[in-house]
């Protein structure tokens, strides 16, 4: 994805913290999905107002010693959540 976009959650998805899974969901009509720390992290930054390149550098400074594979791995996986609809199309 392009650095300079600014991805923002879709509106068929609530992104929230769910206490009975212990983790933060993407609920939409047909369910939820449980998502892992790294995932939660990510998405809780797409706000549609930060650019793919300040969520990684505030990943980076959150998460520090892991800055050698933080832009890959964001990148890859806005690609995937992009792909599966999580992502409004930019």
């Amino acid at each position: 994805m392009n650095n300079e976009v600014c991805p923002r959650l879709s509106p068929h998805y609530v992104f929230r913290w769910e206490a009975s899974q212990d983790a933060h969901i993407l609920l939409y009509p047909e369910g939820l999905i449980k998502l892992n720390t790294a995932a939660a992290e990510i998405l809780k930054r797409c706000n549609g107002e930060r650019k793919i390149a300040e969520i990684v550098a505030d990943l980076d400074a959150t998460f520090p010693g892991h800055s050698d594979s933080i832009g890959k791995d964001v990148d890859a996986f806005l690609t995937m959540a992009q792909d599966k609809g999580w992502l409004a199309k930019t």
